[in-house]
């Protein structure tokens, strides 16, 4: 079997952005829905909307979001689609809440070792197809977040979150922080999850992630550390696995002597093993082609 392939660019423009998803030849057919961070209130690390812009608009894209499951400026509705016309998503594109009403869609995960279902936002089910268009960075649980934390935590609903975090003890929104799953079991279940969402979506769904202002922390931290490490680069692929372990390994390599910081928050976390419980899932591997797109290159179909 062919080496999934994940596509870098080091300079990191609009543009670029939009050049690198063509090199996919994705098949995304009819509405389109773009996950992104929308970012905490507060947070001064989201990439803003302005920048996504250009490959939103070139997939007439919706932005997609679910509410959260912690106090903030994101856990209701109502409170989420103040927060996304303060910070100017709802200007510039349609905005979808999928949790805004349900019941919440159940998908279920075949052999799970720590999940058994994944609740996620109802309207999930009036997109045919998915940009999962991350960024990059750290995160204070998870060690890191990428690709498989936005189909994971990202496209579960509010009751969804609260059952990965718990591994499926508790759907009681109120109580979950103090019945929190063990942090390998909390990775598994994201993994499981995730898997879920690829599942839905089958072949139409492809992967952008920017590797830029790279803090230790969360665009859901209000609160989050400025970047410690300078900016990577813009990664795309097909295979969620592939691209999340492209982006750790540039972090790896990288001669930035803030990449020792950025590392520590990852390996503290034990961030890898959602990769490895993904791969072992089979819906994605960690053993890829990288292939470096210079700013002249022209797309080309995917293998």
């Amino acid at each position: 079997m062919a080496k999934p392939i994940v596509y870098f660019m080091k300079e990191i423009t609009p543009e670029n952005v939009v050049k690198i998803f063509h090199m996919l030849d994705a098949d995304l057919p009819g509405k389109v829905a773009v996950k992104v961070h929308s970012g905490e209130r507060g947070n001064q690390n989201y990439l803003r909307p302005e920048f996504m812009k250009p490959m939103i608009d070139e997939v007439d894209g919706t932005i997609v979001e679910c509410n959260t499951a912690y106090d903030g400026a994101r856990d209701t509705t109502e409170k989420h689609e103040e927060l996304m016309a303060e910070h100017e998503w709802s200007k510039y594109f349609d905005v979808d809440i999928m949790d805004s009403e349900g019941p919440d869609l159940v998908l279920p995960i075949e052999h799970g070792r720590v999940l058994h279902e994944n609740y996620v936002g109802k309207h999930l089910a009036n997109y045919p197809s998915m940009l999962v268009l991350s960024h990059f960075k750290g995160h204070p649980m998870g060690g890191f977040g990428g690709a498989l934390k936005q189909l994971a935590i990202g496209c579960a609903s509010n009751q969804g979150k609260v059952n990965i975090h718990t591994a499926g003890v508790t759907l009681k929104q109120g109580e979950f922080w103090d019945k929190l799953a063990s942090q390998e079991d909390f990775l598994c279940g994201m993994a499981e999850a995730a898997e879920t969402i690829v599942n839905h979506f089958g072949n139409q769904i492809a992967y952008v992630s920017i590797a830029c202002n790279l803090s230790v922390d969360c665009d859901c931290c209000a609160v989050a550390k400025d970047p410690c490490m300078g900016d990577i680069g813009i990664f795309a692929s097909l295979d969620p696995v592939a691209i999340d372990q492209a982006c750790i390994d540039a972090v790896k390599a990288s001669d930035d002597p803030g990449a020792a910081t950025l590392l520590e928050r990852i390996d503290s976390k034990m961030g890898t093993k959602t990769i490895d419980f993904a791969a072992e899932r089979g819906y994605g591997s960690k053993d890829y082609e990288l292939v470096v797109v210079e700013p002249d290159s022209e797309p080309h179909p995917h293998p």
